[in-house]
């Protein structure tokens, strides 16, 4: 039987409009939370709304995340394979979860079942919208008739470029993940103080620097994107939020009145990432010359 064309798989942990995943057919890979003694898939807030979930956890309900294991990317491997699809995923950075080696596992496993199995698992050493972002230009391309080839060398050649900028209304959250200390956190929110962190090009979330209040961290991310986007007008900006829609707004309208970019695109953060970053996250994602 002749190969089809090749289909990207992604994970949950691209936080991208569920709208846009579903329009596009692609394949997901779910990773998982435990939230109010609860089991739950994150399925892009599809069982759980949104505002809910992060209004509990301002309550003090703290979810906890986990790996996705080999058999969870088997199944959904699998009947890609049965079609005799090529198989490219995109994995949430390794340095953030050891999901990237489970995929590893799955794929040596269905060799063994399908020795002419066409699979690639690329570290997108991305996380939320910027694993998202990644994702979304290579679905583009794949819809254009880019062969597998193509979409590999182009993620390959520009994951390092897709820009990732934070910041975070509750230093406590990032206490909770070993980010900064207790006392730092403490002192931070006595002071007001917001923390600008990136994803590196390790795939590591790193503080970058700090300010005063709110209104100037958002500022910050806007001024990251001015010192290092290249050829905004072609590019379409994704903006992440824990549940502060006005303050993505702000941001997108900081943007939108110094560069004519192609469209923005703002979306929440999902509940695995969003239990790691808290409530009052902002992220901004786009192509720059370097993370």
């Amino acid at each position: 039987m002749k190969t089809m064309q090749p289909v990207i798989v992604i994970d949950s942990c691209t936080d991208l409009p569920y709208d846009f995943i579903k329009k596009h057919s692609i394949p997901v890979v779910n990773f998982t939370y435990h939230f109010k003694d609860k089991d739950y898939i994150d399925d892009f807030f599809q069982s759980m709304d949104d505002k809910s979930f992060y209004e509990d956890v301002r309550n003090g309900e703290m979810p906890t995340t986990s790996q996705v294991n080999a058999e969870d990317y088997i199944k959904v491997f699998r009947p890609l394979l049965e079609e005799k699809r090529q198989v490219v995923y995109l994995c949430f950075s390794s340095a953030l979860s050891g999901s990237y080696n489970s995929s590893l596992l799955a794929k040596e496993t269905l060799l063994e079942e399908y020795p002419d199995a066409d699979i690639t698992i690329i570290d997108t050493k991305a996380a939320s919208l910027g694993s998202g972002l990644i994702a979304w230009y290579a679905i583009k391309m794949l819809e254009e008739g880019a062969t597998k080839e193509e979409l590999i060398e182009w993620v390959e050649n520009n994951k390092l470029k897709v820009a990732h900028w934070f910041t975070v209304d509750d230093l406590n959250h990032l206490k909770r993940g070993g980010r900064v200390s207790g006392t730092a956190a403490f002192i931070g929110t006595m002071l007001d103080i917001k923390p600008i962190l990136h994803v590196d090009s390790e795939g590591r979330l790193i503080p970058v620097s700090k300010v005063k209040g709110r209104k100037k961290s958002i500022r910050a991310l806007f001024e990251k994107l001015q010192e290092t986007i290249v050829n905004p007008n072609d590019q379409v900006i994704f903006i992440s939020h824990g549940d502060c829609l006005q303050d993505a707004q702000c941001l997108a309208g900081l943007i939108q009145s110094n560069y004519d970019v192609q469209d923005i695109v703002i979306n929440t953060v999902g509940p695995v990432i969003g239990a790691h970053s808290g409530p009052g996250t902002i992220a901004l994602f786009f192509l720059a010359v370097e993370r």
